[in-house]
């Protein structure tokens, strides 16, 4: 049907084709597109432009986050009284999902192929076969990141005459980085928020758009808070959309960064996941279970009476209990007295962390109360791990 438009309109298009084989070479069409699929891309004659015509939309990003995010813009783009049109995606190669099974399309690849946008894979941003079929074939006014995961250069981002956008979950400055969430959520920031701002070279540091805060729970994780304010950063996106396509918001217009509040977002280091509990805070030990619910996942050491193993224990969801006086300090794990409490956990300070859920090694997710079950009435005592003794 699109063909069939474009030929009425007298338009110009060609059809791009990738084969999508384990062997592409480096170069090539066929690595950049890597679909089995047919994709028109239309050109507009000069003839056919107008005052009214639509911008050009191109949306970069790869997990589920920026999946919602693309269906909420095609959404959007496809409402009668919209300014803006989506004419292409750029997401992460396609990648094994399982062991055994074949290379499947990233979650926002996946609904690009559902909407029938076409779709660039590239393996990096700054491969010039991507940047030239990006100029010639999709040839975007405005671009759109969120979660896309690649750096963009210069000549990337010269490209869209209205500039790229970016949906950062941070109340910028403050996160700059690759893990804002996880970041303000281990260091108990409350209030979190999202920004939509201009990209420019420098990560994270273009003139703000639109800045939206919110309150969180003591007890939400990263799971659940990432996909939240995306949605929000989304519709802060699409509510600026018309300034940002009719020139009255800018670089130059949109709000500057202060340098001197910048707070970095450092990736996470797979060791930060171990709860310290001889040194570190139930406060402390609690912000980390909520900040790294996605990766890498939190852990405390047990040792069981009778036994010579140290067995790891994943935890799952922790809490810090409402008391009036911190514990006498030991390394001894109770049960809590009431129905639905969890493992008490006494820190090196004397506070208290509650263990919710946690997951033995080997068996599935569980609740404290079924794990303390499982003991048999054996005594149970948090230890510290041997780097940390050295």
């Amino acid at each position: 049907h699109l063909l069939t438009a474009a030929m009425t309109l007298g338009w110009q298009y060609k059809l791009i084709t990738a084969a999508f084989t384990s062997g592409t070479s480096k170069g090539g069409m066929s690595r950049l597109l890597r679909r089995n699929r047919v994709f028109p891309v239309v050109y507009l004659s000069s003839e056919s432009s107008s005052s009214t015509e639509k911008a050009r939309v191109v949306f970069l990003g790869t997990p589920d986050v920026a999946a919602t995010s693309l269906s909420r813009i095609i959404e959007k783009s496809r409402e009668e009284d919209s300014v803006f049109e989506v004419v292409g995606v750029v997401t992460q190669p396609p990648k094994r999902r399982k062991r055994k099974g074949a290379p499947e399309a990233s979650p926002v690849g996946k609904v690009a192929e559902e909407f029938g946008i076409p779709i660039l894979c590239p393996e990096k941003a700054k491969d010039k076969e991507f940047l030239d079929e990006l100029e010639t074939s999709m040839r975007p006014d405005l671009c759109i990141t969120a979660a896309y995961g690649q750096y963009l250069t210069k000549r990337f981002l010269a490209m869209p005459k209205f500039g790229t956008l970016n949906i950062h979950p941070s109340i910028l400055p403050r996160w700059r980085g690759a893990s804002p969430v996880q970041r303000s959520l281990e260091s108990g920031d409350d209030p979190i928020g999202v920004t939509v701002l201009f990209t420019v070279s420098k990560m994270d540091a273009g003139p703000i758009v639109k800045q939206t805060i919110t309150p969180v729970d003591e007890n939400a994780q990263a799971t659940e808070v990432l996909p939240y304010l995306f949605d929000i950063g989304t519709e802060s996106l699409l509510e600026s959309l018309p300034d940002v396509v009719s020139g009255k918001m800018t670089m130059d217009t949109a709000e500057k960064q202060d340098e001197e509040h910048v707070v970095a977002a450092a990736m996470i280091d797979k060791s930060e996941g171990v709860l310290r509990v001889w040194e570190e805070s139930a406060t402390t030990c609690h912000n980390k279970v909520r900040g790294f619910s996605m990766w890498p996942g939190t852990t405390i050491s047990f040792k069981i009476e009778d036994t010579e193993e140290i067995a790891t224990v994943k935890v799952i969801t922790t809490r810090v209990p409402k008391l009036d006086n911190f514990s006498e300090k030991t390394n001894v794990v109770e049960i809590g007295k009431k129905k639905g409490d969890g493992l008490m956990v006494i820190c090196g300070d004397g506070s208290v962390l509650e263990l919710l859920e946690v997951q033995p090694p080997m068996k599935k997710r569980m609740d404290g109360k079924s794990y303390w079950n499982g003991l048999r009435g054996k005594k149970l005592e948090w230890v510290t791990l041997p780097e940390a003794e050295v």
